[in-house]
């Protein structure tokens, strides 16, 4: 007896394969020449199926970054009780995901995106960025309660001052992304919150 084909699970396997094939794409020629034909061609679908999804290269892209990233999602961020230990975890895993090069060319080409639009830009605000955020100034406020970090310490400026630093160092290419890095970020920002 022969199934019939599920339409859904096909539809699934395809934009699955799309997702996989921008990945690869921007990975090994760089955002500039990727293309919607060269994604369907490697995906083995029809360019119309990406329109369907997608109204953009950016679009793909930011999705497929997006699938990478899921398991991210609803992510609490560990709490062992120590803040400094905790925090030079997710930092030097956060350095080694940017210094990573299956990572780094997706990411640059999110960035690009991101810069020349804004409607890209508020979807990764809302989908990824904020979510994230918000797991890590959880973890901050658990250090608050704690007395580890000073209560009236501005959370969001707290993360800024986490992240920016490994951000500017690894979009403007000025020094190497190293577990050291890292670690040297925690105890600068760390002895900024202290109680």
């Amino acid at each position: 007896m022969h199934k019939k084909p599920d339409p859904a699970r096909r539809s699934e396997r395809s934009r699955q394969a799309i997702l996989q094939a921008a990945r690869e794409l921007v990975t090994e020629v760089g955002y500039a020449k990727l293309s919607i034909e060269a994604i369907a061609a490697r995906a083995g679908v029809g360019k119309q199926t990406i329109y369907r999804w997608w109204r953009s290269k950016g679009a793909v892209v930011f999705d497929s970054f997006l699938a990478l990233s899921e398991d991210t999602q609803g992510m609490a961020l560990p709490d062992t009780g120590d803040i400094e230990a905790d925090l030079k975890t997710v930092m030097r895993a956060t350095v080694a995901e940017f210094a990573d090069p299956a990572f780094e060319a997706p990411i640059r080409a999110l960035n690009m995106e991101i810069v020349a639009d804004p409607e890209l830009a508020a979807q990764y605000r809302d989908k990824l960025a904020g979510p994230v955020d918000e797991a890590k100034k959880e973890r901050l406020r658990s250090a608050q309660r704690a007395g580890q970090i000073a209560e009236d310490a501005d959370l969001d400026l707290a993360l800024e001052l986490l992240y920016a630093p490994v951000y500017q160092r690894w979009l403007l290419r000025t020094g190497p992304l190293t577990p050291e890095y890292a670690d040297a970020l925690v105890d600068a920002v760390l002895r900024a919150l202290r109680p």
